[in-house]
């Protein structure tokens, strides 16, 4: 039943009179209660200082058009003579706009090709302007007035008879490293970091930061920076503001995620020089003497994982994602290199032993870690480089893989693997400390591992006595999708006990000795709120890391006030 407007009237006040003969008030809300909020002890994220973006976009190429609409109005009236001229211009007409597309057409398929070129720093800073450029040259000036060749630490360094001895050691270096703190912050590049290595001089904090669209982003961490006021003319706040200064070079091409950098290295004779490989099949070097970044190395279109030198700098070691090793002598024309196929997947990494550099350690997702003797490799015939298109599992592709694997299993070559470790999941890295003596592995096993072998093993001209690990350390390395995997990277300081950084899916940055001892946990929840996938320490200086999360934010762990 439907009151009318009148009736609801009438019924409100006669309630009213009610509550009033009983004297009862109407009921009285209360108006709600304001809650404080909790102060925010979180820092924001550190504002970037450049705000222009990447220039990814591709030529237009001009619409394609109908013969019907291309066509002009025809006078009814015209002449054969104007019909032939109007046809005649029709045609040239069509040849132009076709010429124009099939010029845009195929720039815009060169934009999307690897640059093999040499390239100069105004491209591979593209809009930065004239003071960075001259900063950055300034820079590079500066760090080629010295010699940084690097060092290594003998293979029976930091071998003690005496346990107490060691003990004082890590306890003294546990002492130091405990005391890192955030000291400076930077969005260094765009995208994910993939890689990173800290240069070897001492006078400033320069890093090197690889991304996930190509883009190599050095960071001078300590550099002085200007004070930027926000849109209300505020000066940002000291915990906000961006440390240091840096700069973006698009080295490799084209700025997607098929131009990961995958690894950095500096030259070992003198690291007046940076390697880059990439996702984009290239491996680049950046002159800072000259400017100039050119490709030393290409495939076709198979990925490169990972490269390394030996402290004489006239080889390169190469893995990619097809199982393959390629030995590059720097000497040679690009073209010249031996490749092997020694894994029937993907090989994520290989290592140089700095003191014996004929062993290399590889991981693999055939879950194997193997050391490789490249005196014996030599032995086996020269196999030329499958595209990654030949990989379908057919007959073709697996003989590569059994020219190597029959010759390790021959007597003639069954001292080329002097150990193999197979591991429960993919083995996702693995690298030899600066001594040559001992290695750690991080594997999707959720655990890394720890080798070490005496110098009287390693002279030996047969298979090592045994593979087994001697320490293994739980670690949760379930990256997944969206972060950079979880590498455990030595520190390439000789002058102190051997220890290693690793990323932490709680936010830290985690320093373990070359005995598995945890030595510091570093943390700042109040500025860091992601995973530090990406770590890397200074070559001579203890008290330093530095390490970068899946947005391209970076961070330098130091002493404060240093």
């Amino acid at each position: 039943m439907k009151y009318s407007e009148l009736e609801r009237e009438a019924n409100i006040a006669r309630n009213r009179e009610i509550l009033a003969q009983l004297e009862l008030d109407m009921p009285i809300v209360p108006p709600p209660v304001k809650r404080k909020e909790a102060p925010n002890t979180r820092a924001k994220p550190v504002q970037p200082s450049k705000k222009a973006k990447r220039e990814t976009a591709t030529p237009i190429a001009p619409t394609r058009q109908s013969a019907r609409l291309r066509k002009t109005v025809a006078d009814p009236n015209e002449t054969p003579a104007q019909k032939r001229k109007r046809e005649h211009e029709e045609e040239q007409q069509r040849k132009k706009q076709e010429e124009e597309l099939l010029e845009a057409e195929e720039k815009a398929r060169e934009a999307k090709r690897p640059r093999h070129q040499d390239l100069d720093l105004p491209v591979l800073l593209q809009e930065m302007d004239v003071d960075e450029l001259s900063t950055l040259r300034a820079t590079f000036e500066a760090i080629s007035q010295q010699d940084y060749s690097r060092r290594v630490a003998g293979d029976e360094a930091f071998v003690f008879d005496d346990d107490t001895k060691e003990d004082a050691m890590i306890s003294e270096l546990k002492d130091k490293l405990m005391r890192l703190k955030v000291v400076s912050r930077a969005k260094v590049t765009q995208d994910r970091v993939y890689s990173a290595a800290y240069h070897p001089e001492s006078t400033k904090d320069l890093i090197f930061f690889g991304d996930k669209h190509g883009q190599l982003g050095i960071w001078d961490a300590r550099a002085a920076t200007d004070e930027i006021a926000d849109e209300d003319g505020d000066v940002t706040g000291v915990d906000d503001r961006e440390g240091g200064r840096y700069w973006r070079l698009q080295g490799h091409w084209p700025a997607t995620s098929k131009s990961s950098i995958s690894s950095i290295k500096f030259d070992p004779l003198n690291a007046h020089k940076v390697f880059t490989s990439a996702y984009d099949c290239t491996i680049r070097d950046l002159s800072f003497e000259t400017g100039t970044s050119r490709e030393i190395y290409s495939t076709e279109d198979v990925l490169i994982s990972s490269i390394d030198l030996p402290p004489n700098g006239h080889e390169m070691w190469i893995s990619d994602a097809l199982g393959g090793l390629t030995h590059k002598d720097l000497r040679e024309e690009k073209s010249r290199a031996r490749w092997y196929q020694v894994s029937e997947q993907k090989v994520g990494s290989v290592s140089v032993n700095p003191t014996n550099p004929h062993y290399l350690v590889t991981a693999s997702n055939s879950r194997a870690l193997r050391i490789w003797d490249t005196r014996r490799l030599q032995n086996v015939a020269v196999q030329s480089v499958p595209s990654s298109s030949d990989h379908t599992g057919d007959k073709s592709f697996e003989y590569e893989n059994s020219i190597v694997e029959k010759y390790i299993s021959s007597p003639k070559g069954k001292a080329a693997v002097r150990a193999e470790w197979r591991h429960n999941k993919s083995v996702s890295s693995a690298y030899w400390d600066p001594r040559g003596r001992s290695i750690v592995s991080t594997s999707y096993d959720d655990t890394i591992r720890l080798w070490e072998y005496h110098d009287s093993i390693l002279q030996r001209n047969s298979v090592f006595p045994s593979s087994r690990p001697f320490a293994q350390i739980r670690h949760n390395c379930q990256t997944g999708k969206w972060l950079t995997i979880l590498r455990a990277q030595w520190t390439p300081n000789p002058d102190t006990y051997p220890h290693f950084t690793i990323g932490n899916m709680e936010h830290s940055l985690d320093i373990y000795s070359c005995k598995g001892d945890l030595l510091a946990r570093l943390s700042d929840r109040q500025r860091i709120t992601a995973v530090q996938a990406v770590t890397c320490s200074h070559p001579s200086i203890v008290e330093r890391a530095a390490s970068g999360n899946a947005s391209g934010r970076c961070i330098l762990w130091a002493l404060p006030g240093e």
